[in-house]
């Protein structure tokens, strides 16, 4: 569940991985997958901005 920026907050998402730096070094952002039927968003996120669900 992503909880910053406001225009995703509140939506769930999947995590795609750690994005890395342009010389290969992981850096301490996540990518995630926005879930939307409008459009595909991927933004890019520290670890206090989305919280991990797992389903029941």
């Amino acid at each position: 569940m992503i909880l910053r920026p406001f225009y995703v907050n509140g939506k769930v998402g999947v995590v795609c991985g750690r994005e890395s730096h342009s010389d290969g070094q992981s850096s301490t952002r996540w990518l995630i997958q926005v879930d939307s039927d409008e459009e595909n968003i991927i933004v890019s996120l520290r670890r206090n901005e989305f919280e991990v669900i797992t389903p029941e």
